[in-house]
């Protein structure tokens, strides 16, 4: 078909990987972690394409076929939304072994196998529950015919813009057209034309020609942003995804519904006709929006990043992420970034600074200002800094309304690795009228700040008069312009370390864009402060002897553990010892499977 021709030509042509790789990324294992937990190691034994093969209990033949690396191609069906059975994709053969139904007795073939009694129609893999003894077939005559029905039947209407079409290189209709349509077309009607360039909501557009009415979008809504706002109108090939009257899709997981979207349907107003995918370096992190620690992919060219989009963990964020938490790339080349050391306004050379700004506080009543927002390698070092210097410890914390779902009440990425640090074993208030008071008595009279806004804190200007202020962070603000020693810093992007998230879980992560010429980790800042402090330190910047050092002590909740544990995947960390603390976030938002049946939706 003419859509099938072009679909079969641009994976090749603009995708930066190949089909194969492609379909193997499709098929990884890791990706049914929480179907197979969730089964508490209960299996089944069906016959997978004539091979016996042990399954976990409960799961559906899609997620199944895909443990032994065969691919059931399916549109609608997503592992953490409810089955809807809409595409039709999915088709296979299955059937049961044959017994008689007076006696109970196998039925037997010529050759003294049991036969096997095969349903007439092609059933759907999202919704049919493996059972014992299942048999299946996911190739086959009547499974490929299907399939090449389907495809030719979902691209009747498609429009042919594939090169213009933001999806193309990380679509499944140009995929499967690939691997599973027939190639030509059969159909000489008019295509029926639909809205373009509709918009949905303040962060997503609808090109509704492409869209192959498979819900995901609004099941998503329903089911996890708890926004009911999507639905179709009209029927047949004049059904149309639309927003309910006097609605917009404004929620701030919208734009999960594009990341769901199996083809250039919704799209991302930001992203949109911005960078082609295929251009676009993708690295793992962490987001740092607050203290549910979402796992994100960043996606960046020659060092700018483009996009954000979530990266599935089963025990943090799911499939999910928040928008707000999307937009944070823009702080990397925001207009007061902070670029330049600066000493009494004047700008430095970075050792001059930082010898300046040992200088300042040394030999003084210094008080040290952490930052949340730090890493757990960080606040290790700024502890170590704080015992040299005897310094006293301020911490502010940023709380904020909790939505229930990824958006939690701490506002930032790490409050559980300022305890876990040793920073402080305390909850930090909502803002440093403590320090205020310091100051005034006399009782601190230098400070040194990283990545907190003083003035925005419950600090009073006048508190400040005739104190030597050195400010350590990544962007211009209130205390950076008053402070006497600025010493620019790397944001989360830039850097390497590790988050501890609410429920206790490390997360290591690396950097994904180069940092800004001339600017150093906050962890080498710290060390060379610490080498200033006492010149026989043997504190380094090495994050394995980092972690070394936390694991060392007899009772500590790292034991055995090091960074490279923490960046290969969650870490689990026992907090049990601050039980005794209120954290103000909710239940962690975690996906429970749902029985593989249809939506009654």
């Amino acid at each position: 078909m003419a859509n099938a021709k072009l679909c079969h030509k641009i994976p090749k042509r603009f995708s930066r990987k190949s089909e194969v790789a492609k379909a193997k990324e499709r098929l990884n294992a890791t990706y049914l972690i929480a179907m197979i937990s969730t089964n508490k190691g209960e299996t089944v034994s069906i016959v997978l394409d004539g091979e016996e093969v042990e399954v976990p209990a409960g799961i559906n033949l899609v997620d199944a076929a895909a443990l032994f690396k065969k691919e059931i191609p399916h549109y609608c069906y997503h592992p953490q939304l409810s089955v809807a059975g809409n595409c039709r994709m999915c088709l296979i053969e299955m059937g049961t072994p044959m017994r008689d139904r007076g006696t109970g007795e196998p039925v037997l073939n010529d050759d003294g196998t049991q036969k096997i009694g095969w349903v007439p129609k092609p059933v759907i893999g999202c919704a049919t529950t493996v059972s014992p003894g299942m048999h299946v077939k996911t190739i086959s005559e009547k499974v490929t015919d299907c399939r090449e029905g389907i495809m030719e039947f979902l691209l009747v209407n498609h429009p042919l813009d594939c090169p213009i079409c933001d999806q193309a290189g990380e679509c499944r209709l140009q995929e499967f057209a690939t691997d599973y349509g027939r190639g030509y077309s059969r159909y000489v009607e008019r295509k029926n034309v639909k809205p373009k360039r509709t918009r949905l909501g303040p962060r997503v557009t609808l090109d509704d020609e492409r869209c192959i009415l498979c819900s995901r979008c609004i099941r998503f809504s329903q089911e996890v942003a708890k926004d009911d706002v999507l639905g179709f109108v009209d029927r047949g090939s004049y059904s149309t995804l639309s927003c309910f009257p006097g609605r917009e899709l404004e929620n701030n997981y919208s734009l999960n519904t594009v990341d769901i979207c199996p083809v250039g349907a919704l799209t991302s107003t930001d992203f949109r006709f911005k960078m082609r995918v295929w251009f676009l370096k993708e690295l793992p992190s962490i987001c740092a929006e607050s203290s549910a620690g979402c796992n994100i992919m960043v996606s960046s060219r020659e060092g700018e990043i483009h996009r954000i989009t979530p990266r599935r963990n089963d025990d943090v964020n799911d499939s999910w992420m928040t928008d707000s938490g999307r937009l944070l790339y823009k702080q990397v080349r925001s207009d007061n970034r902070l670029l330049t050391p600066q000493v009494k306004q004047t700008e430095s050379a970075l050792d001059v600074a930082i010898s300046s700004a040992f200088e300042s506080f040394n030999g003084k009543k210094l008080a040290i200002v952490g930052s949340c927002h730090s890493t757990l390698e960080e606040l290790y070092l700024l502890n170590h800094l704080s015992k040299a210097t005897k310094a006293k410890k301020y911490l502010r914390g940023h709380f904020g309304e909790d939505d229930g779902i990824l958006l939690s009440a701490d506002r930032s990425p790490n409050l559980r690795g300022t305890l876990l640090s040793g920073f402080t074993n305390e909850y930090p208030k909502k803002d440093l009228s403590k320090l205020n008071d310091d100051l005034k008595k006399g009782v601190v009279d230098a400070v040194l700040v990283v990545n907190e806004d003083l003035l925005d804190s419950g600090v009073e200007g006048e508190s400040l008069l005739g104190v030597p202020v050195t400010y350590l962070g990544t962007h211009q603000n209130t205390t950076s312009n008053l402070a006497e020693i600025v010493i620019p810093t790397l944001t989360s992007f830039e850097k390497k370390g590790t988050f501890i998230n609410r429920s206790f879980i490390a997360q290591g992560f690396a950097s994904t864009v180069p940092s800004p010429g001339g600017l150093l980790p906050l962890t080498q800042i710290l060390c060379r402060l610490l080498s200033l402090s006492d010149e026989e330190s043997k504190i380094t910047a090495d994050f394995s002897l980092i972690w070394k050092n936390l694991s060392s002590p007899p009772k500590s909740p790292f034991k055995g553990m090091t960074f490279t544990d923490a960046q290969r995947g969650s870490l689990q960390i026992d907090g049990s010892k601050w039980n005794n603390l209120s954290f103000v976030e909710k239940k962690a938002l975690h996906f429970e499977p749902q029985s593989s049946v249809l939506s009654s939706k």
